[in-house]
């Protein structure tokens, strides 16, 4: 069906979408992420190749608003259009399960922050914290069935109200930074490196679970390279969004507007990211970063101003969370609803209610994040399990996003009478996909193993969307892609289970 007039969104309503769904989590969790992973020279080479590569990606997302009108349905469909059905079915899957797994993420992290002054809530894996959780993810539930364009209304509202803090915390650390603590941190040298907290400590900044296995003492100097190569993981989830007015492109006012929005959000998103890292590197010593517990940027400035800045920052977090699990659950259930259109997935997420959501797509996404809640209760390190698989998985899509974008420039395919900017787009879109591999690699094998199993099992949407079409199901490239998938699956399954990969 068609979106109504009612529901078209403007720019900047897109350009909320795209600021709510990257500013979520992962900023308030820098200053320890970074501090643990490299120092300042070394967070200012990574923010420089992940905040390069990212702006390459956003001027893909640009440039192919701009010459695919007619594709407006986000990173899924480019992928169908430029490599299969498969392939598409495969990006749209990834997606929708990194945004589950992503909105997981986001749970866990609230109850982690309300975990540090009500200890039932533990580190966000308790039961506790589950009840609770599933209580605002039902609620959030209704509140998007009721209308598309009432939850994008209510996300600006709250991509205000999270900026709030975070530019004041911007603020302040700028007046407290001071020069020799910073240059103290600025090579990341050994003698910065974190040690094991004694129970004292422990108590003073209550880790977070997986915090303390992160910051073994370090017995050798970590080379320039692994520092960074360690510092880019973190920037891939902080990063994931920035697709989002390419996903709602259906509902943009203008069409040109979708472009816009995404450069814009991507902009001041990384402006921000960059000041949080690095003026925190002014304010305390390396040890001390790595040491807090999530958020860590509350750490940071209790530090400065008292304990009311824990209070303070927790409670902007709390906001930027929720805002950006509703953008993100937005971008979930439009995924599946437009692969089911375009016939990658069953016809049953077509389904719309009388306020023009996909309904089943949203029950489907809502349940999906139900079950990953649960399991996480038996993971050790949910929040570090949660963005890393989450990066991992949506890296896929956006891989094929740039190599498409690539493909059209390389064959000259819509400049056959407009030429212009064709260097310069077949430019971006080649480190668009060198930045895409680069990141994959950084994150490492075990994650692409464990994405392999939502990959493979989950291929059994796209037969079933086949045989409603009655047609065949893979081309021989495509065949080999899924066995090669399933496989992966295997492998995954059988390390889990021996304890060779641990979640």
């Amino acid at each position: 069906m068609a979106s109504s007039s009612v529901n078209k969104l403007s720019l900047w309503s897109l350009t909320a979408l795209v600021v709510g769904s990257m500013i979520g989590a992962g900023i308030f969790s820098l200053p320890a992420t970074f501090g643990r992973a490299t120092g300042g020279f070394g967070a200012i080479i990574a923010w420089c190749i992940a905040g390069g590569g990212m702006l390459m990606l956003a001027f893909v997302f640009q440039s192919l608003a701009q010459r695919k009108p007619d594709l407006d349905s986000g990173v899924f469909i480019y992928a169908k259009a430029g490599f299969g059905d498969y392939l598409g079915f495969a990006s749209a899957l990834g997606f929708w399960a990194g945004t589950c797994i992503g909105n997981v993420s986001y749970f866990v992290l609230i109850k982690s922050t309300m975990g540090a002054f009500f200890p039932v809530f533990g580190d966000g894996n308790t039961i506790s914290a589950l009840v609770v959780s599933s209580i605002i993810l039902w609620g959030f539930h209704f509140l998007v069935l009721n209308g598309v364009k009432n939850a994008a209304t209510i996300n600006t509202i709250a991509t205000v109200a999270k900026i709030v803090p975070i530019i004041a915390f911007v603020g302040v650390l700028i007046f407290a930074f001071q020069s020799d603590i910073f240059m103290q941190n600025f090579w990341g040298s050994p003698a910065a490196a974190p040690m094991m907290p004694d129970l004292e400590h422990l108590n003073d900044y209550g880790y977070a679970g997986h915090a303390a296995a992160a910051i073994m003492p370090t017995q050798e100097p970590e080379s320039l390279f692994s520092q960074i190569r360690s510092a880019m993981l973190v920037t891939v989830f902080v990063f994931l969004g920035i697709e989002g007015a390419s996903v709602y492109s259906r509902y943009a006012k203008e069409r040109r507007h979708v472009g816009i929005a995404t450069v814009m959000g991507f902009i001041g998103v990384l402006g921000l990211l960059v000041l949080v890292t690095l003026l925190s590197y002014g304010v305390l010593l390396r040890p001390d970063l790595a040491g807090l517990r999530q958020p860590s940027m509350a750490g940071v400035l209790e530090a400065v101003v008292g304990p009311w800045g824990r209070v303070f920052i927790s409670v902007g977090l709390i906001v930027s969370v929720l805002g950006a699990y509703l953008s993100w659950s937005l971008l979930a259930a439009e995924v599946l609803f437009s692969a089911a259109k375009h016939q990658s997935m069953p016809k049953v997420f077509m389904t719309e209610n009388k306020h023009d959501v996909p309904s089943a797509a949203v029950w489907l996404t809502n349940i999906t994040i139900q079950v990953f809640l649960i399991l996480m209760l038996f993971s050790q390190y949910a929040f570090q399990l949660a963005i890393e698989l989450t990066s991992s998985l949506i890296l896929i899509p956006y891989l094929l996003v740039a190599a498409y974008r690539l493909k059209l420039a390389w064959t000259g395919e819509t400049y056959e009478t407009d030429k212009r900017d064709h260097r310069k787009d077949l430019t971006f879109a080649l480190l668009a996909t060198l930045y895409a591999l680069l990141m994959l690699y950084a994150g490492g094998m075990k994650y692409l193993l464990l994405s392999a199993v939502i990959y493979g099992p989950g291929s059994v949407l796209y037969i079933m969307a086949k045989r409603e079409q009655r047609v065949a199901l893979f081309n021989k490239t495509e065949l080999g892609i899924f066995a090669i998938v399933m496989v992966a699956a295997i492998v995954a399954i059988y390390r889990i289970a021996t304890g060779i990969i641990t979640i």
